[in-house]
């Protein structure tokens, strides 16, 4: 196999960041707005009992929908509070069948993707009475927030994720001017009850709705400029190991070996993402052999059950991986214990192992558990996700780059 050429792949890397550099500041700059208001309206659906539906039919968007569920359910900022949500997937069946018998009045539906499926589904959601929203122009959504500034479709699902975590995040913003909320079943401000002579000030009405959708604007301009720096800081200091690790993946899927890709929460969705990145073609180069240790419910429910969850990852790296085989690992921290388990395990079986981890790289980094370990320094797990997307999105695209010869302008990066 002819050797990857660090120039060529260096030159890469750094097209890469600046595209989404570019991109990144000129989509937040101009949907920044939006956004805010959007949040307030979410805010005002979830107050009325609302819930949150995504739903979107692609392996790709699979992965989207299932983080978005997750980050309102299972909020992993303290102090935030557990917002309905559920996703609908392909697995399920038609999706606007199962809008039609999920999704209520009052709700907030979000599309990932712009299949046939998934615009009828999001046409269902709205005649329903739902809150709509997606990323592609002429979807018939109540909202679009469409990343037109980037130029393939990893770049522009990067852009996404970042949107719905910052949704997320700042939806609660307007829980503490709960004054600002219409369609609530009490007042229009404050109610402190009884004790509200004792603390007369939270009684005050709430109308500056526009200075808070000004502190929410500028906070989605912060959030937008923290993960362009935390982007840089992970592929350019984890330049070498990124491209080693692109090396180590080639020769072993070239070989016949498979990709196994694991994680918790938010994590796990990354996982199922880098499977469906791998199993797409991709630049040329064929699909490529991997394996979601996050996909079956029933393994994974049995093994926390019968053992418990720090084995869940273990024992199906005991079941399936083989010699010649790579594992992908994501974990923010880099200390949950089932993927420490699993790293483990996969160095004893001859499985080369990668690792993408956030804050300072956890016991992954300090002991050493991976050949390759990326680390995005950060604390803030919103943003170590959405810079650990770009890195394997990098990564999916340099193992296609070994070994090819310059192709011509024309010729199509994007997946």
């Amino acid at each position: 196999m002819e050797r990857l050429q660090t120039p060529a792949a260096a030159a890469q890397i750094a097209a890469l960041l600046a595209q989404r550099t570019d991109a990144n500041a000129a989509f937040f700059s101009r949907e920044a707005e939006s956004i805010a208001r959007l949040c307030h309206r979410m805010a005002e659906r979830f107050a009325g009992g609302g819930r949150l539906v995504a739903f979107g039919s692609t392996p790709a968007a699979r992965s989207d929908v299932r983080h978005v569920a997750v980050e309102f359910v299972h909020p992993v900022i303290v102090g935030k509070r557990a917002l309905p949500a559920l996703g609908l997937a392909g697995e399920g069946g038609p999706l606007a069948a199962q809008v039609a018998l999920e999704v209520e009045a009052g709700d907030i539906a979000i599309a990932f993707g712009a299949e046939s499926d998934t615009l009828a589904a999001l046409a269902a959601a709205r005649e329903r009475g739902s809150l709509t929203l997606a990323f592609v122009h002429g979807s018939g959504a109540e909202w679009e927030l469409v990343p037109v500034e980037a130029s393939d479709a990893f770049a522009r699902q990067e852009l996404v994720e970042t949107a719905y975590h910052v949704l997320w995040e700042l939806v609660h913003v307007f829980f503490d001017h709960r004054g600002l909320l219409a369609g609530r079943a009490t007042r229009s401000h404050h109610d402190s009850g009884a004790s509200s002579f004792l603390y007369p000030f939270l009684d005050e009405r709430e109308d500056d709705l526009e200075a808070v959708v000004a502190d929410v604007r500028a906070s989605v301009l912060m959030k937008a400029e923290e993960v362009s720096a935390l982007r840089v800081q992970t592929l350019t200091e984890h330049h070498d190991e990124l491209l080693a690790a692109a090396a180590m993946l080639r020769t072993r899927l070239d070989a016949g070996g498979r990709l196994l890709a694991l994680g918790n929460g938010g994590s796990a969705t990354d996982a199922m993402d880098v499977v469906a990145d791998f199993h797409a073609p991709f630049g040329g180069g064929p699909p490529r052999r991997a394996l979601d240790l996050t996909e079956d419910a029933a393994i994974l429910t049995a093994i926390a059950n019968d053992i418990g969850t720090d084995a869940i990852f273990l024992r199906q790296v005991i079941a399936h991986a083989r010699p010649g085989d790579a594992l992908i690992a994501l974990s923010t921290s880099g200390n949950s214990l089932s993927v420490l388990e699993a790293l483990r395990e996969a160095r004893r079986r001859d499985v080369a192992t990668i690792a993408l981890v956030g804050y300072d790289g956890g016991r992954v980094a300090a002991e050493a558990l991976a050949d390759h370990v990326v680390v995005s320094r950060s604390e803030h797990i919103p943003r170590i996700q959405e810079a650990q997307a770009t890195a394997y999105h990098a990564l999916r695209a340099l193992v296609e780059s070994l070994g090819q010869r310059p192709r011509s302008s024309g010729a199509r990066d994007s997946p």
